[in-house]
């Protein structure tokens, strides 16, 4: 598992209704006990159990842990490197270590502020084999050169005698790749909670120790529900950055019946934060696009409906942008699909196609691209993948087995591409491979015509923001009904996609704080 998608399934667990605080209680406690198994299994009796922490997660582990190996006979000493401690869990348990005053149990908290501090530390030159150390120094995020003092803490535990213990991964090491930049901490045993990240997984064996997972009671729905947590994924603005830097992306559409649809996705795009948005479409339906919003960049295409003449105009303006959106509004012609097949052979972007684009691609063209989403409900679904069958999208249920084969029948479907579906219902199911996500944000309401253009927009600006495909649908199902459900509050069933599209920014904006 990636630390962001761990990152993510903690949040999640927030809005199951499984709190932070209970996950890191399950986790400090899980590393107790699995310390007192390597304790009595090294030594058969308590031994002194030293923890080191830093200011995060791992840190608060650290905290909850104490308490359980007090209980359980062993002495404990805590050292901090921090005192200024980032975690709102980790500080909750170390207020709790605290407050046991008068000490009734055998706990020393030592504040190891200088680098004179850790030379002098007990574990510093002690010859002395029979202790446990338990580094929860660093957690995830890990990157260049070690501070100082995080560099000599680490020298120390390494030069000791005592079993080495991390917790989730050693400190030092990149948890995605498994590599040490500078200096890692080089354990005895690596405990990890409910999954082994990649890192730790894929490293040496002698860098990481025995590897032991811990089941914390995260449920997996946490990893399987699209939510807040997964807002984490999107990278931050940089605040020096100007126009074009936060992504770009080409929408092809339109015709001369139907040219509201590329001008929704437009707005959408530009809503989920893309920089600029160019749309080209036949010239009938370009002027009425110029006239929706002059913060799209419309180019005017030569006839009444998109064709091979257009060509080496679209080709041009997809090397100017970071994703492609392929038929919003574009209708079912000959001609056009003609031109969507060979843009989509050509164009080497990351690419959503939607609406009449999937009526008209053939599937041997995208089936080995990882870059594309496609965005069909259940009937374009069928079309696409040329299915016969009674095949519906049934997961509103509490019964595993009826959820379970109806989620198989699509994977099996969807095994044909690399990239991700998205299929439409009342609860999205997104797929990609042998992962899928469930989305259940949105509203009756959003049967209006046009949110799925939203969508498709959406999905688009997020495919610039360097998402994967499968990441960019699973977060984009979530944004769009997160607007749809705001449109609904503020004016019922009578919203349209245009004021779902106003609703874009403001839940974004809410659900990165």
């Amino acid at each position: 598992m990636k630390p962001i998608d761990m990152m993510v399934t903690d949040f999640n667990c927030e809005y199951l209704g499984l709190s932070r605080l209970c996950l890191m209680e399950s986790a400090g406690k899980s590393l107790a006990e699995e310390v007192g198994k390597i304790a009595v299994y090294t030594f058969s009796k308590p031994v002194k159990v030293v923890i080191f922490t830093g200011s995060g997660g791992n840190g608060g582990d650290g905290f909850v842990a104490a308490r359980y190996l007090l209980n359980r006979g062993y002495d404990v000493d805590i050292y901090m490197l921090k005192d200024n401690i980032r975690s709102h869990e980790a500080k909750i348990n170390f207020e709790i270590l605290q407050n046991m005053k008068p000490r009734l149990s055998r706990l020393t908290i030592y504040n190891l502020k200088t680098l004179e501090d850790i030379n002098g530390c007990e574990v510093a030159g002690n010859d002395d084999a029979e202790y446990v150390i338990v580094d929860g120094l660093l957690g995830t995020g890990i990157k260049g050169k070690l501070q100082t003092n995080v560099k000599r803490a680490i020298e120390i535990i390494n030069e000791s005698n005592g079993v080495k213990i991390s917790v989730d991964v050693p400190s030092g090491m990149d948890p995605l790749t498994g590599e040490v930049n500078d200096l890692a901490v080089v354990p005895d045993y690596t405990i990890s909670f409910h999954k082994i990240k990649d890192g730790v997984r894929d490293a040496d064996e002698e860098l990481v120790g025995g590897l032991v997972t811990a089941d914390i009671g995260i449920p997996f729905e946490a990893e399987y529900f699209v939510n807040f947590g997964d807002f984490l994924r999107l990278k931050g603005r940089e605040s020096a950055s100007h126009k074009g830097n936060n992504g770009s992306l080409l929408i092809v559409g339109g015709s001369k019946e139907y040219s509201g649809a590329p001008a929704i996705a437009g707005m959408a795009a530009i809503g989920a934060g893309c920089d600029l948005v160019y749309v080209a479409s036949p010239q009938n339906a370009a002027e009425a696009i110029k006239s929706t919003s002059p913060d799209l960049i419309v180019k005017s295409l030569e006839g009444d409906k998109l064709s091979l003449n257009n060509l080496q105009d679209i080709l041009e303006l997809s090397q100017k942008v970071d994703a492609v959106l392929i038929g919003p509004g574009a209708g079912i012609d000959e001609e056009t699909a003609k031109l969507f097949n060979v843009l989509v052979a050509k164009i080497k972007k990351p690419m959503v196609l939607d609406a009449d684009s999937l009526k008209q691609v053939d599937i041997s063209l995208i089936k080995n691209r990882e870059d594309i989403i496609l965005t069909p409900h259940i009937f374009e679904f069928k079309s696409f993948f040329n299915v016969n069958d009674d095949l519906r999208l049934d997961i509103d249920s509490y019964d595993f087995e009826n959820v379970d084969e109806n989620i198989t029948a699509f994977q099996r479907i969807t095994r044909q591409i690399k990239g991700a579906v998205v299929v439409k219902g009342k609860y999205d199911l997104v797929l990609s491979g042998t992962k899928f996500k469930i989305n259940k944000t949105g509203n009756a309401g959003m049967t209006v015509g046009g949110t799925g253009d939203a969508l498709a927009g959406i999905c688009t600006a997020l495919l610039t923001q360097d998402l994967s495909s499968f990441d960019a649908a699973s977060l984009g199902v979530f944004i769009n009904g997160l607007a749809g459900d705001k449109a609904y509050d503020e004016k019922g069933n009578g919203f349209s996609a245009s004021d779902l599209v106003s609703c874009i920014g403001g839940v974004i904006r809410d659900g990165l704080c």
